[in-house]
């Protein structure tokens, strides 16, 4: 049975790309290549332990075996040597890279806290896409009881787009939703791609007082100053995320 994702590909987002950029062939239409989970370690150098509890979250995350990444050089600043495992990382391509991006935009990102999208500044100007995660909990197959240490991980999206504005609407129509919809890519507006972005907060100005008051008025001023500037940040904090 074919992933849910790659149908949702052939059937919704093959003719959406094709009539937004008027492709004529459907050989030419974006598509996802692979993509790469990885995870640097370099406290394994003094603790050889960690690499294997990282392989085991890698392998039950990515659903496949990854590999051990070893030091090319070595640098003595670091008590680092040549051959020594310093990270892991796992490639996935077919069904298992359609399998795993479902389960990161539809369940993992959501899982994030106070989560409104993810940065469109990872581009690196032809449609590939990096996306850097703190932590290895928000995905369901970890336990939290067996984790020994807190792991970060880079995720690499390798798509055949040519052009960053390719790559975007590619992401969106795979299931990347706004940061309204707390899932998904945050749209802002950057040199080669059009985002949405939440409009600023703008500050209330105080008029100053032609005449010096009294001791009094100057403390009722800087009282009400206070309830201002309170009332804003309120508003700033409810106002800008829709």
């Amino acid at each position: 049975m074919a992933a849910r994702l790659r149908e949702h590909y052939s059937k919704i987002v093959v003719p959406a790309l094709q009539k937004e950029f008027g492709y004529k062939n459907v050989m030419a239409v974006p598509k996802v290549d692979k993509v790469i989970i990885n995870i640097g370690l370099g406290e394994a150098t003094g603790n050889a332990k960690l690499m294997d509890g990282a392989v085991a979250e890698l392998q039950a995350i990515a659903g496949q075996r990854p590999v051990v990444t070893k030091a090319k050089k070595s640098i003595a600043a670091f008590k680092l040597r040549e051959g020594m495992p310093i990270g892991t990382m796992v490639t996935l391509r077919g069904d298992r890279m359609y399998e795993f991006l479902d389960r990161l935009l539809n369940v993992s990102l959501p899982r994030v806290r106070d989560f409104r999208g993810v940065s469109p500044k990872a581009f690196d100007g032809r449609g590939n896409y990096t996306l850097g995660l703190k932590e290895q909990l928000i995905f369901p197959e970890i336990d939290y009881s067996k984790v020994d240490k807190i792991k970060g991980m880079n995720i690499c999206i390798t798509t055949t787009a040519r052009t960053d504005r390719e790559g975007v609407a590619l992401l969106k129509n795979m299931g990347c939703r706004s940061g309204s919809s707390r899932s998904g890519i945050r749209q802002r507006e950057t040199k080669d791609i059009t985002w949405q972005q939440p409009p600023k907060s703008q500050k209330t100005k105080r008029s100053r007082s032609s005449s010096a008051g009294t001791a009094t008025g100057a403390g009722a001023a800087a009282v009400r100053g206070r309830s201002c500037a309170s009332t804003v940040s309120a508003g700033c904090v409810s106002g800008n995320w829709r």
